[in-house]
């Protein structure tokens, strides 16, 4: 289904984040980040990102938007890259005691309710994302947003990125603000994003990103890491979804790729890109608040379909009304359709986009 350029317009306006990523110098020592890497190396493995967040094709490709041509049926192998993901807090707990002033960080929550011009800010979540040399297939995509009672802990990845997209659930979306971190030693590789909707110009983070971070609202804001590594180490022989990452016992600083005993591929710390996700919750003052943590005015996710279908089939889209929403493929490829801005209408020219087949 071809959106109308209005339409397209619409929908890219949607997604603008409260304000524009504010960049901050060394959010971490290097004793926290050395701390946060050996939890990283000894309390793993780690699977790939895909493996734990996407059961098919669909719902993946209803976090970033970009179509494929008539008749071509993408599959989840075609956005594999050998990226993997762990938490080191959720629930607003951490979950390794040697990580508390990492996590409970006043610095962090004060740069959160400031970006927002709040009163109050919780910490919610902290997950890290680590590779080796690595390619990326990404066309830009939305972090989950949660709304009141429907939120990325109980709901499908896919259902909150549409809602985000669809701009019909606003009054209910979690205010939220993170602090993006990278360590990278590589020369090019930055951080893409479209402060103005992805139909406007893109901005970067340039390299060196080494213990740089940014403030966002990242649920709003498309966005995209970058290729990094040598191009010929990008593809490790063997990357499949039961592939995991871990640290070498052997070696403080060595990591490996495993299926099963095998492995695939072996990294040094210097070879990684690792990012670190600090997020928190955030809440203009005590009512809004109160009205959160009651649960008072909560969706339900039989009144977030509901909400999607009838917006939908008013624009004269006919979509069936599936038994099974949340999982039913047919379902989330026509909803996902309706809400597709196109991918964002341009990249900076110094970058690359490994984009598998898109149209």
């Amino acid at each position: 289904m071809m959106l109308d350029e209005a339409r397209r317009q619409y929908l890219s306006d949607i997604l603008r984040p409260v304000a524009p990523p504010r960049e901050i110098d060394k959010p971490f020592t290097e004793e926290q980040k050395r701390r946060m890497l050996d939890v990283v190396h000894d309390k793993g493995a780690w699977k790939l990102i895909l493996a734990q967040h996407f059961a098919s094709p669909e719902e993946l490709l209803a976090t970033f938007a970009g179509g494929f041509p008539e008749g071509f049926t993408p599959t989840l192998d075609m956005f594999m890259t050998p990226t993997f993901r762990g938490f080191f807090a959720n629930y607003s707990a951490v979950l390794y005691p040697e990580l508390h002033d990492v996590f409970y960080n006043e610095a962090f929550l004060n740069h959160a309710k400031s970006y927002w011009n709040a009163e109050y800010a919780k910490p919610q979540m902290m997950l890290f994302n680590v590779n080796g040399p690595c390619g990326n297939t990404d066309p830009g995509h939305l972090d989950t947003p949660s709304f009141r009672g429907v939120r990325y802990e109980n709901s499908p990845t896919w259902l909150c990125s549409v809602m985000g997209r669809s701009g019909l659930f606003q009054d209910y979306l979690i205010k939220m603000a993170q602090v993006i971190t990278w360590f990278s030693h590589d020369p090019a590789s930055g951080f893409t994003y479209w402060p103005d909707g992805p139909l406007a110009k893109p901005a970067r983070v340039k390299s060196p990103i080494y213990n740089r971070g940014v403030v966002v609202q990242n649920e709003m804001l498309v966005h995209r890491g970058e290729a990094n590594g040598p191009v010929d180490r990008r593809s490790p022989a063997g990357l499949a979804f039961d592939t995991i990452f871990t640290g070498d016992k052997d070696d403080r600083d060595g990591w490996v790729l495993k299926n099963g005993d095998q492995v695939i591929e072996r990294y040094h710390t210097d070879d990684l890109r690792f990012l670190v996700h600090w997020n928190a919750e955030v809440f203009t003052d005590f009512a809004e608040l109160k009205k959160n943590m009651e649960g008072t005015d909560d969706l339900t996710h039989d009144q977030a379909i509901d909400m999607l279908i009838k917006d939908v089939r008013s624009r004269g889209i006919q979509i069936e009304t599936p038994t099974d929403p949340l999982h039913d493929p047919v379902f989330i490829r026509a909803i996902n359709a309706a809400y597709n801005f196109g991918g964002p209408a341009e990249y900076p020219p110094e970058t690359q986009v490994d984009r598998p087949m898109a149209a």
